[in-house]
């Protein structure tokens, strides 16, 4: 079932005609509050009441024309100027083969720059969302730039690849903002560990592994992206063998999924942020977020009959 959405979200004859069908627009509210950017600050706001911050991505990926890249970045610009004028807790999440990756790396730099430096002016950070593995030593070697001119940066890494271990160990000189997922993409094996079991028992030891780092004076903050509550609170526990409180990591989860746990969670005084997502470019994503998870397939196929 994984293998097939997948393949579904890379689809391209797919992708023209599903988001047409009426019940795959009923089912992707799940996930989005809606397509317009106003619908994510609306929730923002509503999370701010209950002490939840937000992350904000504009859902699309590999642009082909240049000028949409720009209009990408300036349309980021404008969020962040209503984010601040809103007075949410809100930060970006950017890929960036939507900042135009693919066409010119260093135009993709000048626009993370100027993102980051309008963040800069509110505290806040713009985080790079990761891609497939074909661009991963690419984002973490622009990372590297970028951080090395604005500190409020961060990068999402995947603990499904094998790499990941060692590509925290090249970041934490650099004192980063990692935000750690499972990933989403279907990699061969040599690259991804495969099945559910090794990719869970992965993501408990990078995550672990940064907790001890920033226990020995490591600068770093750390995003776990995960649903999993008892991981989440296992962390909490581990942080605390090390003399960490429970604010030593960010608990970093999607719109839709566990708003339960997220509350409960921000009221026992964990650091909680929802990723809102928004857009017309939502199918490729959606497919992945049914891919992680049967439960999210179930949904779907309700709305289908319903």
């Amino acid at each position: 079932m994984r293998t097939l959405l997948l393949w579904m979200a890379r689809s391209t004859w797919l992708r023209e005609r599903i988001p047409r069908l009426p019940f795959a627009r009923r089912a992707v509210r799940r996930f989005m509050p809606g397509e317009e950017p106003e619908a994510a600050l609306t929730q923002a706001e509503k999370f701010r009441e209950q002490h939840i911050g937000s992350l904000f991505t504009r859902l699309g990926e590999n642009v082909v024309r240049a000028e949409d890249a720009d209009a990408t970045a300036a349309h980021y610009l404008d969020l962040l100027e209503a984010i601040a004028a809103r007075g949410i807790p809100g930060e970006l999440s950017v890929k960036l083969t939507q900042l135009g990756f693919d066409l010119d790396e260093a135009r993709t730099l000048d626009h993370l720059g100027r993102l980051a430096g309008r963040a800069a002016q509110d505290g806040g950070l713009v985080w790079i969302d990761m891609e497939g593995s074909a661009y991963t030593e690419r984002t973490v070697a622009l990372y590297e730039r970028l951080k090395a001119a604005h500190a409020n940066t961060g990068i999402c890494l995947q603990a499904y690849l094998r790499r990941t271990a060692a590509d925290i160990q090249r970041l934490l000189p650099l004192e980063p903002a990692i935000r750690l997922v499972k990933g989403a993409y279907d990699e061969p094996a040599a690259l991804a560990y495969r099945s559910r079991r090794e990719v869970d028992a992965n993501y408990a030891a990078l995550a672990m592994a940064m907790l001890e780092a920033r226990a020995v004076g490591r600068a770093i903050r750390i995003g776990i992206g995960t649903h999993d509550v008892a991981l989440i609170e296992q962390l909490a526990v581990h942080a605390a063998a090390l003399g960490l409180p429970r604010t030593a990591f960010e608990v970093q989860m999607l719109y839709g999924i566990r708003l339960d746990a997220q509350r409960r969670l921000a009221a026992e005084g964990y650091v909680v942020r929802d990723l809102i997502a928004y857009g017309t470019a939502w199918y490729p994503w959606y497919m992945r977020r049914l891919a992680e998870r049967p439960a999210n397939v179930l949904f779907a196929l309700r709305q289908i009959v319903g």
